[in-house]
């Protein structure tokens, strides 16, 4: 049993103003996993002005003095990632081998690219005889989800702290112990006081006091549509600005050649890896109505070789985070079995021979139409649907047709057609056979958020731009 109760602020582990606690529940067991403490709008408060406190001499930092900082962080969190990935699986349910590899991976690549940006990056630049320059917009209030903890957290606070704002951190409830595993590593490294702080507890409480405290600058959010327009809207009378990455119904549109067997094949692999809870995932695969009994054959396989079972153990896929994300992926499959969508594997209930946890079937409708439920609403759990189009532009028309624009993919053998069509859907991250890169500006178009995360496009979002002008009058 784990047992976090004190909150990093000003550069000290601190009890809550006023001690409310939680119990953790393990979602591959269902039994009690550890104990943590809420905190109140007045930690949130004590945090921010802490933040506010350091901010003016941690943004008066050179470009050498956060590398280095960064730098120890990277050391500290090379010792600790084996810890960090025990505790994914333990707080939501990640396999082993995903928590301690990918999930690992990806905050330790977020890190690096931000070093490796921070060195090269431009804060100030002429044009004329006006000088451009880019400095910290201030303290700036993180809001991250669960499904992604060490990604979501990493992703944030790295491109924060190189643009040289001050943060506080709200992790989620349901991802706790890796978020104080990493403000653990975040004080070893010897990060500034003030310039890192972290209050656990509700988003309800904790996520309304940083979005609508008037000493945050910015706030930025991955979460629900319904948690981003929440927060937009307690920001809104202190004006602040406000980075939203939400929720995604993305399109993979496989074309009609011969890589479809081995594309299909992958798509499955991907829709249910971690448990399909990734607001990424391209939950809704676009294949050749003429090869729609093909494609549901071939995903039918690959789905029933996905493993299912204790995340601590070599399998694929462990169980969803919560009895609550269980209840709701229940009702989409048998939604999508009321609305006539042909259900190829999967269904209701757990996999045979687990009796507890969280665990969900490996799911895959076909025949499925575009304005179904399961193919309109993010379902956040494994479970695939197949829809079938008449030619390329029918396949755009349909990957377009969403309220969503986070995501997609496009998988074919022609790279200029691939190409192509990746232009024409309406979303910020579109793969073309599932290419990969720290480097590409992330987030969503509609109701997917605002803004963008990852590479030198993350620091954008915690920088103001400011025109000098009359700067060289003999310029221009």
């Amino acid at each position: 049993m784990r047992e976090y109760l004190k909150f990093y602020i000003d550069g000290q582990w601190v009890d809550p103003i006023e001690m409310n606690t939680v119990t953790t529940v393990n979602p591959a067991t269902e039994e009690a996993s550890g104990t943590i403490a809420l905190g109140s709008a007045a930690d949130v408060d004590k945090a921010v002005m802490a933040a506010r406190k350091a901010f003016p001499s941690w943004s008066a930092t050179t470009r050498e003095e956060r590398i280095q900082v960064l730098e120890r962080i990277q050391q500290e969190m090379e010792k600790r990632s084996t810890e960090l990935g025990e505790a994914i699986t333990e707080e939501m349910g990640a396999p082993a081998a995903l928590a301690g590899g990918f999930h690992i991976g990806l905050g330790a690549g977020h890190l690096a690219t931000a070093i490796e940006n921070l060195k090269t990056f431009e804060f100030e630049q002429q044009r004329g005889g006006t000088m451009v320059v880019k400095e910290p917009i201030g303290v700036c209030g993180m809001i991250t989800p669960w499904n992604w903890p060490v990604n979501q957290i990493t992703v944030k606070v790295f491109p924060a702290l190189a643009a040289g704002c001050t943060v506080v951190l709200k992790p989620s409830q349901e991802a706790h112990f890796s978020a104080q595993i990493l403000t653990e590593i975040f004080d070893a490294a010897g990060v500034p006081a003030g310039v890192f702080n972290m209050v656990q507890g509700k988003g309800s409480v904790i996520g309304a006091a940083i979005s609508s405290h008037p000493e945050v600058d910015m706030v930025s959010i991955t979460g629900s549509e319904s948690a981003g327009v929440q927060v937009a809207i307690n920001a809104a009378p202190t004006v602040k600005r406000v980075c939203q990455e939400l929720g995604g119904k993305s399109a993979n549109i496989i074309l009609d050649d011969d890589n479809l067997p081995e594309a299909v094949a992958k798509g499955i692999g991907g829709m249910m890896m971690n448990s399909g809870q990734t607001c990424s995932a391209t939950s809704r695969m676009l294949v050749p109505k003429a090869r729609m009994e093909e494609a549901m054959a071939i995903a039918k396989e690959a789905a029933s070789q996905t493993t299912v079972g204790d995340p601590t153990g070599d399998v694929a896929m462990g169980p969803v985070v919560s009895g609550s994300q269980f209840s709701s992926i229940q009702g989409y499959i048998q939604k999508g079995i009321d609305e006539g969508a042909t259900l190829v594997i999967g269904g209701t209930g757990r996999p045979d021979g687990l009796e507890k946890g969280f665990f969900v079937k490996p799911t895959v409708f076909g025949n499925v139409t575009n304005d179904m439920v399961i193919a309109q609403e993010e379902i956040f759990g494994p479970v695939q649907v197949i829809i079938g189009y008449d030619d390329i532009d029918h396949a755009i028309e349909i990957a377009n047709d969403s309220e969503f624009g986070l995501a997609g993919n496009v998988a074919g053998s022609d790279l200029e057609a691939c190409r192509a069509v990746a232009r024409r859907i309406r979303s910020g991250w579109v793969s073309i056979n599932d290419g990969f890169d720290f480097n590409c500006p992330f987030g969503g178009y509609k109701k997917s958020g605002n803004g963008r995360e990852w590479g030198e496009f993350g620091f954008h979002e915690y920088l103001e731009i400011k025109g000098i002008l009359g700067y060289d009058p003999d310029a221009g």
